[in-house]
């Protein structure tokens, strides 16, 4: 799948957010208050 959608140039849309905001994050998914994906940042793990 992942090489259908390369080829393709099919991508989704993401929020990157560090590890620091994960309960905001949280609190706004509960609200329902969330337009794309959220990926943590890995890079902010090691702040």
């Amino acid at each position: 799948m992942l090489d259908f959608c390369a080829e393709k140039n099919i991508v989704s849309d993401i929020e990157m957010i560090p590890i620091q905001q994960i309960d905001a994050a949280y609190d706004r998914l509960v609200k329902s208050d969330v337009k794309y994906r959220f990926v943590i940042d890995n890079a902010s793990l090691r702040a």
